[in-house]
């Protein structure tokens, strides 16, 4: 009889044990910590503890004298307003910027609910930011005349003599509905830098992005970050897409709203569905990830992605969109080859890559799950040191785009001395 207990006792504990055991094996590494030789660090973690994770990010930079750091965070595992107060907390004296994402790229490969950081070392980066407000009644002349401003402060501090050694970075309310004239404006002001960036995301919700920089949360915003440095860098973008002789011509649409109601005068939805080969009840994210369109601009064609479908059969895209417009069904090529030669192409270019910040949007994420090449595609990125995030739209010098992958990938410290 008093042997009951003690069975009890051990059973609970070989229970306990064992669930704790089983929690163990499932839960992913929590934080870790990447130094590249061109002087760059990344620290990423899975753990909400904002306040832990800038504690890290503080030692980071303190560590390889970092006076700048871009973050990228899952809004579903973080509060924006929660990193930046621990930010302001543990890393007073650091500047950043960065926004909410749609799943991350850490140096394990295609993750998500992530938040992640790329520090960026003084002896080899000079940096300067600033954030655009109010997007939606901001003038585009306003955006362009602060970009120059700024420009010409980054100037006046590195000198004239490196200004070729600039490129830009942007990050923008993936849900502002105004990415094309930012990213016009943007490039205006920046004159011959180059520009790339990604849209905020907010994994997959179409609620809320969210934008921080030295202490200020946002929306409806957007963040212009100018870096100057003497390790060799290159700008490129990729996609995976061809067009096909199949025509969808927009003649009913909300423009302010990026909603298209009728392709070819029949209901949006039903139209698209037949063009792809489907019901319209079948059509999900999956369907718009794996059937794009695509527009004919200056010869070349470009991505306008769709977000959703509504109950009434209209279609939201994730780029502008206008009556008249002429959309092609566009075929997906193999995206892991596609992707495999555009790096090839750059390592070539670059005589070898250190690492990449990437900006991959969210719907080549999708497809590449669809298509069963998802390991492949993340694992493609963890062996070329890719770091960045999933987005809502890519920015590239003066377009905004969808389903592509923009970067820029960086050479190693001694091949720029």
């Amino acid at each position: 009889m008093t042997s009951t207990p003690a069975r009890q006792t051990h059973t609970k504990k070989s229970r306990a044990q064992k669930r704790a055991s089983e929690e163990s094996r499932r839960k992913p590494l929590a934080s870790s910590r990447t130094r590249y030789a061109c002087g760059l660090s990344v620290l990423t973690t899975d753990e909400p503890d904002a306040n832990v994770f800038t504690q890290a990010v503080a030692a980071e930079a303190a560590a390889i004298d970092a006076g700048f750091a871009l973050l990228f965070f899952s809004q579903s595992l973080v509060d924006a307003a929660a990193l930046s107060d621990a930010l302001k907390i543990n890393a007073p004296a650091l500047a950043y910027a960065g926004c909410s994402t749609a799943g991350e790229i850490t140096p394990r490969g295609l993750e998500e609910g992530q938040i992640l950081a790329l520090l960026l070392p003084s002896a080899s980066f000079s940096v300067a930011s600033t954030m655009v407000d109010s997007l939606s009644s901001s003038g585009m002349d306003r955006i362009t005349s602060e970009v120059g401003a700024l420009r010409r402060s980054l100037q006046g501090r590195v000198g004239y003599e490196r200004s070729n050694t600039t490129f830009a970075l942007c990050f923008i309310d993936g849900l502002s509905y105004a990415e094309e004239a930012v990213t016009s404006a943007i490039h205006w002001g920046l004159d011959d830098i180059p520009l790339i960036g990604g849209s905020a995301g907010d994994d997959l919700k179409f609620e809320t992005t969210r934008l921080i920089s030295n202490g200020k949360v946002t929306s409806d915003s957007a963040i212009v970050v100018l870096i100057t440095t003497e390790i060799p860098f290159h700008v490129f973008k990729t996609d995976n897409f061809v067009p096909t002789d199949e025509k969808l011509v927009v003649t009913a649409s909300d423009p302010d709203h990026r909603t298209v109601s009728e392709f070819n005068a029949t209901n949006a939805a039903e139209e698209y569905a037949a063009s792809v080969g489907v019901i319209r009840q079948m059509l999900t994210p999956l369907s718009f990830a794996s059937h794009p369109v695509v527009v004919k601009v200056g010869g070349e064609f470009y991505c306008r992605s769709i977000q959703k479908m509504h109950a009434d059969g209209s279609l939201s895209f994730f780029c502008a969109i206008d009556d008249g417009v002429v959309l092609s069904i566009a075929q997906p090529k193999n995206m892991v080859e596609s992707t495999r030669a555009a790096l090839r192409d750059v390592e070539e270019r670059l005589g070898g890559i250190d690492m990449i910040l990437g900006f991959d949007c969210v719907l080549r994420r999708l497809d590449a799950r669809n298509r069963q090449v998802f390991r492949e595609i993340s694992e493609l990125y963890k062996v070329n040191n890719v770091i960045g995030f999933g987005t809502y739209g890519e920015q590239y010098r003066s377009m905004h785009l969808n389903q592509t992958f923009t970067g820029i990938a960086f050479g190693e410290r001694q091949a720029a001395e």
